[in-house]
Formats: structure tokens, C-alpha cells, sequence
């Protein structure tokens, strides 16, 4: 028996009426004696700050944001522990004494993180059980042979925008479009609300005018949940809709956030970490008769060594109690370092190949769902970029990159690549008159790819019934890549990329 309090009996702080208002993450200093999470230096180096954090134990305290104290789960079977002890922990984030109290602002920028919203992240018990079965039961309808070959079809799409100018700048021009696309198709969204969807929840993630970012978001759920109710379809929202869990407007809106959110900024940066790992470490770069590894592989060490949510799977403890001799009062969070303790000493980290026991989809009753959907998504557009572009490399040292300040995500800011232009493929021809041969371009620079929403992108019809057919999908070929510059370093490294994605797919 536990004295946790039912659902009803919880004041919601983080309530529509009382929303953020706008905030960044500014580098204050801290009076606390804890250690910050957000600034510059935590962002360029948070492997640093781990391992002194580690000096005090498996426990630590931190502040996510000037004025919010928590503490930070570093060990791996203590992150386990908590995560794992729903008879001590909870994630009602109605518990958080320090914003129930007023200690911490409503205009903080993590509160839009970490408040309280009628969905399956932060519920317990029978309504967790009830939200997340809605969850489980639709993402199990979405055929994972159509989502490849959706995947596959939207990144040809994207790449066909920069292609032609032989540079681009991965994290915009590529990882952060290509999710937005898939999502807009499970969710069967019109491109025109999952532009603004981005917006909203870009500016949660990184606590820029939080409130106008809420706001944003909010008002675009409520249309498109509109819509649905009106005109359903094959796809996630009309399914959620007509499940038996019978969810109100107000759910539904925000299992969609936790939903949407996960699927957007979270997957954009898995799959920015991961072309990061692939194009700057000789482990993935190489030819794989030379010992390359696959891109699957890469992928596990990114969940492992860099997962795009460092820190977050906030709990609050029911009661007082304490976790490895570190002692934890009653409504005080407890964040788990999903960064940290995927790298705790303790593990054997001499071969990660293969070993998805990491804690990048976090575990107990709130793993992620949608784990499957996120691995073909990243694997298939990491995959995708390298057939497609096989002699693309950093523009810059890898070590010149930098990533975006914030407790909760591992996140860059650009990632400038270059590679041999690369033309897109002409739609097939109607036989007529041979037409004209095209005069060769002018000489001069090659022109910088002009950045473009998923709305400008060619799409197809959102929620398609191909999200439940059973057959394979089809995908149509990539471009021939041309030969590599004379000269050029990579050359030996990138040649096996081709053979590595066809063996990958068992062709």
C-alpha cells in the first residue's frame, strides 16, 4: 500500500489558464550548490559533467533551469529502480511541490516539459493502463513494410531538394524534414498543420516563448482532431478516435502532444546523431570488407552513447524515501540521465554491437511505444542518405559542431555536410519526339539550397490505406551517384556504402 493520492484529488498547476509565459534558457548562476544542466558548457561537453556528478554516487543534484531543483539519476540500476517502482515513484507532474507552491514559475522554461497534461505520460494506474492500451493497440496497425517504404519514398524527396547543389546542412535540410513528412502520413495531417505542429513544439523543446508555442500547438490539435472527427481516415488520430477507450477532445489533444512530440524533435536528432557518428567515426565510415559496421549498429551506439533525450522520464516520489543511500522527499523530481546511465562505468561497454539493452526508450510502464516505428525511421533515412549521396562528408571537424543548450536533449545545431552533385531523377518518360538535348550549365559556385517545409515538398494523400496493406512496398531506384572528384580523401572510406545498404536489405 502506498499513500498516493487518486487522479481527481490533484490540483493540475500547469493548466491551459495558466501557461508560460515567454523564456529562454539564460546562463544565470546558480545559488544552490547544484550542478546546471543547461548553458553553453553543460551542452558542449555533458559527458564531463556526468562523470563528476558521478563522484557523489548514482544520485545527484542538479537544476535543470535557474531556480528548479531536482535530482539526477546517473547509475544504471538505480535509473532501472525508479523506473521500474511504480508503488514509490509516480509521474503525475500535479505532485511537483515546487510549482504547486510557487517556487517555481509558471514562466520557467521547463515547465511546458515537465507540467501536467491529461495523457498517457503522465498518468498512473488504471488511466495509464486505459491511455496507453489506445496508444499500443493503433501503433500496432501501422504496417511496418508501408512505413519503409514511406520513408524511403520522402527521403528521395528531400534529397531531390539538395541534391543538385552538391552541400546542405543534414539537421535542416534533411533530419528534421524527413520526420515531420512520416508524421504528417501516420497522422494523416494536412502539410499546412504540420508546419505549424513543428513550430509549436520546437519552441517547447527548447523553452523559447513557451506560451505562444503551447498556444500554437494546442489550437492546431484542436483542428486537426476537427477534422478527424468529421472526415476520419486510415491513420493514427481517426484509430485513437474510434478506439474503445472512448477518449474525450481533451485526450486525444494531448495524447497527441506526447505522441507528435516524441515523433518530431527526438527523432530529428536521432537521426542528426546518427549521421554525425557515420560520417565522423572510421568505425561506420569504412568499407565494410574492411570492417565497417552497418548502419543498424550505428544506430545502437547512438541510443547508447548520444540518445537525442539525455535527460528527462521526470517521477516524483509518493513519500519520502531514498535510492542508494541518496535520500528523496516526498513530490521533489527525479529525473533520469538516460545519457549517464547508458554509459555508467559499471557496464561492460567493450561491444555495443547489437546489445538494445540501453535506456534510451527509458523501460518500465512508460517505455516508449512507438520503439519500432523509431528504428525503421532513423535506420531507413540514414540508410537512404548514404545510397543515395555515398561520397557525402562533414563540411566541418567533427569537433566544430555544436549543440544546442537545454537540460532534457542532445541536439545540434547544423550539421554541414558536402558531397558530388548529385541530379534527381526525371519522372518517367511518355514516349514523343526526342526532345532537345539541354545545354550544359554555366560555370560558377554551386547554389545553396534554399530551406523548405515539408507543406512545399511533394506528398502523399496523408493516412493512405497503405499504412495497413500487408505487401512489401516498392521503392523506386536511387539516382547513379557519379564518380568521386579526383583527389578527393574519402573516396576509400565511402566506396562500400552501396554494397552495405543492399546487404542491409537482403537484396
Amino acid at each position: 500500500m502506498t499513500n498516493r493520492p487518486p487522479d481527481d484529488a490533484l490540483a493540475p498547476p500547469g493548466c491551459p489558464a495558466h501557461r508560460p509565459r515567454q523564456s529562454s534558457y539564460p546562463a544565470y548562476p546558480n545559488g544552490s550548490g547544484a550542478t546546471p544542466l543547461y548553458g553553453v558548457d553543460f551542452a558542449r561537453d555533458p559527458g564531463a559533467v556526468y562523470q563528476r556528478l558521478r563522484r557523489q554516487g548514482p544520485l545527484a543534484p542538479v537544476q535543470l533551469a535557474p531556480g528548479v531543483d531536482a535530482t539526477l539519476v546517473l547509475g544504471y540500476d538505480a535509473a532501472l529502480h525508479v523506473l521500474r517502482s511504480t508503488e514509490t515513484f509516480g509521474k503525475d507532474a500535479r505532485r511537483w511541490r515546487a510549482l504547486a507552491d510557487g517556487r517555481v514559475s509558471q514562466d520557467n522554461p521547463v515547465v511546458p516539459m515537465m507540467t501536467w497534461r491529461p495523457n498517457a505520460l503522465y498518468a498512473e494506474g488504471d488511466r495509464h493502463q486505459r491511455l496507453r492500451g489506445a496508444i499500443d493497440d493503433c501503433l500496432a496497425r501501422v504496417d511496418p513494410h508501408a512505413l519503409r517504404g514511406y520513408v524511403e519514398r520522402s527521403a528521395d524527396a528531400v534529397i531531390d531538394r539538395f541534391g543538385p547543389t552538391g552541400q546542405a546542412d543534414l539537421l535542416a535540410d534533411y533530419a528534421r524534414l524527413l520526420p515531420q513528412l512520416v508524421m504528417n502520413q501516420i497522422f494523416g495531417c494536412p502539410p499546412e498543420l504540420g508546419d505549424r505542429l513543428q513550430e509549436g513544439l520546437q519552441g517547447i523543446f527548447d523553452g523559447i516563448d513557451a506560451e505562444a508555442a503551447d498556444q500554437l500547438l494546442t489550437n492546431t490539435l484542436v483542428t486537426l482532431v476537427e477534422q478527424k472527427r468529421k472526415r476520419p481516415g486510415a491513420d493514427l488520430v481517426s484509430w485513437l478516435m474510434a478506439h474503445e477507450a472512448r477518449l474525450t477532445d481533451e485526450e486525444m489533444i494531448h495524447q497527441l502532444v506526447v505522441l507528435m512530440g516524441a515523433g518530431n524533435e527526438p527523432m530529428h536528432n536521432l537521426i542528426a546523431n546518427g549521421l554525425r557518428l557515420l560520417l565522423s567515426d572510421d568505425r561506420f565510415a569504412g568499407d565494410l570488407g574492411a570492417g565497417g559496421l552497418p548502419v543498424e549498429d550505428a544506430l545502437d551506439e547512438v541510443l547508447w552513447t548520444d540518445p537525442p533525450m539525455a535527460n528527462y522520464g521526470v517521477h516524483y516520489p509518493f513519500y519520502d524515501t531514498e535510492v542508494a543511500g541518496y535520500p528523496l522527499r516526498e513530490g521533489e523530481p527525479v529525473v533520469i540521465s538516460f545519457a549517464a546511465a547508458t554509459t555508467d562505468p559499471s557496464l561492460a561497454a567493450d561491444r555495443r554491437s547489437g546489445n538494445r539493452a540501453h535506456l534510451a526508450w527509458s523501460a518500465g510502464p512508460h517505455s516508449c511505444p512507438a520503439r519500432r516505428e523509431a528504428r525503421i525511421i532513423a535506420a531507413v533515412a540514414m540508410e537512404r542518405l548514404l545510397d543515395r549521396l555515398p561520397d557525402i562528408e562533414l563540411a566541418v571537424p567533427a569537433e566544430e559542431l555544436e549543440w544546442r543548450p537545454g537540460p532534457f536533449q542532445r541536439a545540434l545545431t547544423a550539421l554541414p555536410v558536402r558531397f558530388p552533385p548529385v541530379a534527381a531523377p526525371l519522372p518517367p518518360a511518355v514516349p514523343t519526339t526526342p526532345a532537345p538535348r539541354p545545354a550544359p550549365p554555366a560555370a560558377g559556385p554551386l547554389p545553396v539550397p534554399t530551406p523548405v517545409s515539408p507543406s512545399a515538398l511533394p506528398d502523399e494523400t496523408p493516412g493512405d490505406k497503405r499504412w495497413t496493406a500487408s505487401p512489401m512496398s516498392s521503392t523506386r531506384p536511387a539516382a547513379t551517384p557519379p564518380e568521386k572528384r579526383p583527389g578527393s580523401p574519402s573516396a576509400a572510406r565511402r566506396r562500400g556504402w552501396n554494397f552495405l545498404a543492399r546487404w542491409w536489405r537482403g537484396q
